[in-house]
């Protein structure tokens, strides 16, 4: 069933990211990297099926693409400010992303809204065409409101595009 699950993990984010002409997009993904990362299904932390999910599909984009890694949670325990931009958008960043994901902790809070709007503006979505790839398995739990934020890229974005690969 684990293998079933990372399965579909992955193809989600794959689908997420080849399905609107990659190549003329900046894209950034995030990585929820919150404490409930460590609950497992089938047996299986869904920290290590989202690294999995995230190492297969990064071998399947072309080197060419730029693509940027994004995390939250990951350096200080119930923080709602711990959001990082990790490898920022650039073309064969793959193996960067990798490394950053497999090293990563998980043990945060899930402040999702303030992290997709930090990778909008860092994608310069007022200005270019911009992708988001929030990979999580939770709700906001820092008093951000997504939807409203959601709303509100879209209106003000050049071409924005948030996709969510949620699991758990």
């Amino acid at each position: 069933m684990a293998g079933l699950i990372r399965s579909v993990a992955a193809a989600a984010l794959l689908l997420s990211m080849t399905s609107f002409g990659f190549a003329a997009n900046k894209v950034i993904i995030i990585l929820d990297a919150s404490g409930s990362m460590w609950a497992q299904i089938d047996g299986k932390p869904k920290l290590e099926i989202a690294r999995e999910s995230l190492r297969t599909v990064l071998q399947s984009v072309p080197a060419d693409d730029e693509i940027g890694f994004m995390a939250y949670g990951h350096r200080t325990k119930g923080s709602c400010d711990d959001i990082e931009l990790i490898v920022p958008p650039q073309a064969g960043s793959a193996s960067a992303i990798s490394a950053a994901a497999d090293s990563m902790k998980f043990l945060g809070k899930t402040p999702l809204t303030a992290a997709v709007k930090q990778a909008a503006e860092a994608l310069k979505y007022t200005e270019d065409k911009a992708t988001v790839v929030l990979i999580t398995d939770g709700l906001e739990t820092c008093g951000g409101d997504p939807c409203a934020l959601g709303k509100e890229l879209k209106e003000s974005g050049v071409d924005f595009t948030a996709d969510v690969v949620g699991f758990g």
